[in-house]
């Protein structure tokens, strides 16, 4: 008996899915093997035909994946930022957006594998040309996510005052976080969510401030008519008082 069209679209659907799984194997393997050579050569003296010898790979499939070695430092931030964005979207809607934020990062981390962020970071630290394009992706990549996220929680544009700088009071958290965890060493989700707990217990406003402070900006630009604002969640505080926090969790 002859497949079925459904069957057959089945059949191709779960083709791609495997070949997508693969591909992000070796992704992630092809990290894994430069970070460590990196780590112990020196980012400079390591050339993509000893990346691809050491995984056992060709160096044409190297740029299948890859268009530079440099382009390895990158992964790390694309993926966050797409797993960051999804599960964000997740998060409950009357939930405190920190604490959405703290909760969702505490989780991201857990699965992390320290020993590769570790070299990641070490690679980093020792190349000052390699950290300019780093810093640069994270701006361009993760700042907005978290913007917008907050942005979209405050019935905000994501570009306005209010959920850029709270995107950039978390991600200076989440950039001490790390550096903490790399000196001190100690568990990374442990040390993140406690570091967010600061952030988080430290900014407890209502909803409805913040969209005043927002109008109070724009009117002192020049009496311009505030900005559009989407459908506001529920009333709720931006994040609930420690003592809250503690009964939750």
């Amino acid at each position: 008996m002859a497949p079925t069209r459904r069957q057959e679209l089945e059949t191709e659907s779960l083709s791609l899915q495997l070949r997508a799984k693969r591909s992000e194997m070796m992704v992630s393997e092809l990290e894994a093997v430069a970070l460590r050579l990196f780590d112990q050569r020196g980012f400079a003296n390591v050339t993509v035909e000893e990346i691809a010898s050491e995984a056992h790979i060709s160096v044409r499939t190297f740029y299948r994946y890859f268009a530079a070695k440099e382009e390895v430092l990158q992964l790390r931030i694309d993926r966050r930022s797409k797993v960051l964005r999804e599960a964000l979207a997740s998060r409950p809607a009357d939930e405190p957006p920190m604490r959405s934020l703290r909760v969702t990062l505490e989780e991201e981390f857990s699965a992390v594998d320290p020993i590769v962020l570790r070299r990641w970071i070490a690679v980093i630290a020792d190349n000052p040309n390699v950290m300019k394009g780093v810093v640069g992706a994270i701006q361009l990549k993760i700042h907005p996510v978290i913007a917008e996220f907050f942005g979209s929680r405050l019935g905000l544009p994501s570009e306005a005052l209010v959920p850029t700088m709270l995107a950039a009071a978390a991600m200076g958290v989440v950039q001490a976080a790390h550096t903490q965890w790399f000196i001190h060493d100690g568990d990374l989700a442990t040390t993140m969510s406690e570091s967010l707990a600061v952030l988080e217990r430290g900014i407890s406003t209502d909803l409805k401030t913040w969209a005043a402070s927002e109008d109070a900006v724009a009117a002192q630009e020049g009496g311009s008519s505030p900005p559009t604002r989407g459908r506001r969640p529920p009333r709720s505080n931006l994040v609930e008082t420690s003592v809250d926090s503690s009964r939750h969790h």
